[in-house]
């Protein structure tokens, strides 16, 4: 697979992504793509940050989570539980 980059994720705000865990698919929201400044000139990518919701009331552990898309496919990343809201656990991905 090629290396993921911001705009691979920028046309899928408030879509369904599927993490792979033990007991089978959980469903993650993505609400925020962003940009991240640009840490090193020539570099593979540029950075950027990814923000998931999980509805959930279970907080699901900081590990590399096996994630489908039906249009980017299945890929994996590492989320990190950030912060808790109203409709659930917010984790985020940062990619540089």
């Amino acid at each position: 697979m090629e290396l993921l980059r911001l705009d691979h994720f920028a046309g899928c705000l408030n879509q369904s992504f599927r993490a792979a865990l033990n007991d089978g698919d959980i469903e993650f929201v993505l609400v925020e793509a962003q940009p991240l400044p640009a840490s090193m000139p020539g570099a593979a990518r540029d950075p950027f940050s990814l923000v998931f919701r999980n509805g959930s009331p279970l907080l699901f552990p900081q590990q590399i989570y096996r994630m489908s898309h039906e249009r980017i496919g299945a890929f994996d990343i590492f989320l990190v539980p950030i912060a808790r809201d109203r409709e659930g656990f917010l984790y985020q991905a940062v990619f540089n």
